[in-house]
C-alpha cells in the first residue's frame, strides 16, 4: 500500500516528504475534506518533490458543477500536480457524477495524459446526501478515472470505519481493482486501523490527522509519518 499524507504548508509538506510519504497530496483542511489550496502552493511542493515524490492536489468537494470543476481540475494539473483529486459531494446521482467525470477526466487529460484522476466518494454519503461510493467503480470506469477514493465528508472524528464495515470497504477495493482502477481509503485513519486496512488492502491509503498526533488542525510530524510508513511495511 501507498502512504498518502496530506500537508496544508510548505514546513508540512516537507515533514511529509522527509518522513518518507509515497505520495505527498496538496489541500487546504479549512475548506472541507478535499479542500483546495492554491495553485502556487502546490507548485511550490512540485518543486520541492523534485520528481523524488508524487504529488497529489485536491480541488474541492463539488457541487454538481461540471465546468468550474473541469477548470479547477486543469489548473492543479498545470502546477504539476501527478494526481488530481475531485470529490463529488453534490453529487446525487449516477448520472450527475457521469457528467462531471467525463468533463474533469478530458480536462486533465487534454493538457497531459499522464496526470491521473482520482474520483472520491463519502462513506458518510447518507448524512451528507450525496452519491453513494458503491455507485462509483462503475461510471467512473466509463469516464476513465484512474483512482476511486473513499473519505469522509463530516470531519467529526468519525472514522470511514463507522459508516462502511471491512466488508463493504473490501467491496469497494474489489470494485475497482476489477475495473483495473487504483483505490485509495481515506476517513480520519488512525495506525490502529492499520491492522483491518492491511486485511482490506486498498493500493492507497490517506492520512492526515494520525500524523498530526490526532489533531488534523494540528501540524504533520516527520516523525509520526515515519513510524506509519514502517507500521505499513
Amino acid at each position: 500500500m501507498k502512504l498518502l499524507v496530506s500537508p496544508m504548508s510548505i514546513e508540512e509538506a516537507k515533514a511529509t516528504i522527509n518522513g518518507g510519504a509515497d505520495i505527498v497530496d496538496v489541500k487546504n483542511p479549512k475548506e472541507g475534506s478535499l479542500g483546495a489550496n492554491f495553485p502556487w502552493v502546490i507548485k511550490s511542493i512540485v518543486d520541492l518533490a523534485d520528481g523524488k515524490k508524487l504529488v497529489s492536489a485536491a480541488i474541492g468537494d463539488f457541487d454538481y458543477k461540471p465546468g468550474t470543476a473541469s477548470l479547477a481540475a486543469l489548473g492543479a494539473a498545470t502546477s504539476g500536480a501527478n494526481y488530481i483529486k475531485i470529490g463529488l459531494l453534490g453529487i446525487k446521482t449516477p448520472e450527475e457524477a457521469e457528467e462531471m467525470l467525463k468533463n474533469v477526466v478530458r480536462s486533465v487529460k487534454d493538457f497531459n495524459e499522464d496526470v491521473k484522476l482520482v474520483a472520491a466518494a463519502y462513506a458518510d454519503y447518507e448524512r451528507a446526501g450525496s452519491l453513494a461510493p458503491m455507485d462509483l467503480p462503475s461510471v467512473a470506469q466509463k469516464c476513465g478515472v484512474d483512482v476511486i477514493m473513499v473519505d469522509t465528508a463530516v470531519k467529526d472524528g468519525k472514522t470511514a470505519f463507522e459508516f462502511m464495515d471491512e466488508n463493504q470497504l473490501i467491496e469497494f477495493v474489489s470494485a475497482g481493482q476489477e475495473r483495473k482502477m487504483e483505490v485509495a481509503l481515506a476517513g480520519n485513519l488512525g495506525f490502529g486501523d492499520l491492522k483491518t486496512l492491511k486485511r482490506i488492502d486498498p493500493d492507497i491509503i490517506g492520512i492526515r490527522g494520525a500524523v498530526c498526533g490526532g489533531d488534523r488542525k494540528a501540524k504533520i510530524k516527520e516523525e509520526l509519518v515515519k513510524q506509519m510508513k514502517a507500521d505499513l511495511s
